[in-house]
């Protein structure tokens, strides 16, 4: 027998899952938080969810062929980009600023920086984030939902904040429900959970960035929240705004999070602090949204620090020093 050892070209371990079928778990993890978001808000929001996402596959498709690159929509990457963009807007959006956030999506944060894989932030939050500095007016009008008569109210986190904490305006049972005004996939814990469990049964993700994330907040907010040591309290932080959306589908984005272990713990930690601060301390009730980006900048650094070492190369280290 040979002693040689025949080795192709990296990579020796292939998957046999594709960038368009990870996006297509996606979408379908999606689906239950997307149909509530259509029926809590009437058609407005379908329309809205058609928009958004039939202006990020043209903005790439256009793109593509401007810089004549070979197209790249079947990856359904721009697909899953307008419809997370889509679920962090408010129902009563103009489509024209809609469409205009997903042309900024896929133009400004990803294909100019080389396109999927080579953004340094997540392309729905980066437009989401546009959005807000742009027409913070229009991003931050809301209603409770056609379903529930349609009136404009201020969100549960808005109520807390106004409240100094107490929960006297916020029922946490209509929270985890959906009842509650909101962007048009937020609303909604249990149908996001829902897509989580998806996600995880799936194999997409684990459970090291969302855990390290809501924990990281609740522990912040528990502590150093307005009404400290109030599980209540915790519990409606939790619920309320973009945090779980965000823990689970948008700070496990592949190309904007660490993928050492290690790594992922502190980029998790990183975006609980920061959501909590921006919280508590903060000028807005949200903060989810700045916080992933923020730490979507730090992960070259997280990576730096925790890529485990080559095997041997202390011991060879240590050599050198001594002689």
């Amino acid at each position: 027998m040979s002693e040689q050892y025949h080795v192709s070209s990296s990579p020796q371990i292939r998957a046999k899952d594709s960038t368009s079928r990870i996006m297509l778990y996606v979408i379908i993890a999606l689906l239950p938080t997307t149909f509530f978001g259509i029926y809590n808000f009437g058609v407005r929001a379908l329309v809205l969810i058609l928009a958004t996402i039939a202006s990020c596959v043209a903005s790439e498709w256009i793109f593509d062929k401007i810089v004549h690159k070979d197209n790249t929509i079947g990856d359904l990457s721009a697909v899953v980009t307008g419809l997370l963009l889509a679920l962090n807007l408010p129902s009563t959006l103009p489509i024209w600023e809609a469409v205009l956030g997903g042309v900024f999506a896929i133009v400004i944060v990803k294909c100019l920086f080389g396109g999927l894989g080579q953004n340094f932030m997540n392309p729905a939050l980066g437009a989401r984030c546009f959005l807000l500095i742009a027409f913070a007016a229009d991003m931050t009008s809301f209603i409770k939902g056609t379903s529930y008569d349609g009136i404009s109210e201020a969100t549960p986190l808005a109520l807390i904040r106004g409240a100094d904490g107490a929960l006297t305006d916020v029922n946490v049972m209509d929270m985890l429900v959906g009842k509650t005004p909101g962007t048009i996939g937020e609303t909604s814990t249990i149908a996001i959970l829902i897509g989580a469990i998806i996600l995880i049964l799936l194999g997409v993700i684990n459970l090291r960035i969302p855990a390290s994330y809501i924990i990281t907040f609740a522990i912040f907010m528990f502590v150093f929240g307005p009404s400290r040591f109030d599980f209540n309290y915790v519990v409606a932080q939790m619920c309320g705004g973009g945090l779980m959306l965000g823990a689970f589908f948008m700070a496990t984005d592949y190309v904007t999070s660490p993928i050492t272990p290690r790594g992922q713990m502190i980029f998790g930690i990183c975006c609980g602090l920061l959501t909590g601060l921006f919280r508590c301390f903060g000028a807005n009730a949200e903060g989810v949204s700045f916080a992933i980006i923020l730490s979507n900048i730090l992960v070259p650094l997280i990576e730096k620090k925790t890529v485990p070492r080559a095997f041997g190369l202390v011991k060879e280290k240590k050599a050198k020093e001594e002689k």
